[in-house]
């Protein structure tokens, strides 16, 4: 699952968002990759999670809204519950799962989180987020190789993420580098 995972990471660029994901969200990375500083990255940024987390079902994103605050809160049984409800009765919603791998990684679930990933990323390659969460779980996994793959592909979709650039510093310097 790791491998494939890493694959569909490595991939992102060719491949493309799903249907129900707005348009809207094509011009705002090109914005965020085109920014010229960290203000105007951070609001974009703002921007694309505030399109992830919205859904043209209000109970859905509001199902959504509850889960991210039971996470917040440490209420992980409440938000595995909304989540897993959510998900089934919508699939294609990218971001549930996305937070339903958030939940998973904070309990050390990495199986569960990363196929959850997948499922994000196979909605959504841009999903920087999942990105970065599935490089956290490589590096929880002692893969060091295939973190520095996955911030570099994260970077690669959002340049101005300071804390993975750091990482990717302390990691090239660790690694023969990139392979693939």
């Amino acid at each position: 699952m790791f491998d494939d995972t890493l694959k569909l990471v490595l991939s992102a660029a060719g491949r493309r968002p799903a249907a129900s994901l707005p348009r809207r969200l094509d011009d705002l990375f090109r914005r965020l990759a085109a920014a010229p500083g960290p203000r105007e990255a951070s609001e974009i940024e703002d921007l694309i999670w505030g399109v992830w987390m919205a859904h043209d079902d209000p109970e859905a994103e509001e199902a959504l809204e509850r889960a991210t605050r039971a996470i917040g809160a440490r209420e992980l049984d409440e938000a595995e519950a909304i989540l897993d409800t959510l998900v089934a009765a919508h699939p294609e919603y990218a971001e549930a799962w996305n937070k339903r791998a958030t939940l998973y990684f904070l309990q050390d679930r990495h199986l569960e989180s990363v196929a959850d990933i997948r499922r994000t990323l196979e909605l959504e390659p841009r999903h920087f987020g999942a990105i970065c969460g599935f490089g956290q779980i490589c590096l929880r996994r002692g893969d060091r190789a295939g973190a520095l793959f996955a911030f570099l592909a994260a970077l690669r979709i959002d340049p101005h993420l300071t804390s993975i650039r750091t990482a990717v510093g302390e990691l090239a310097g660790e690694t023969d580098g990139p392979a693939h």
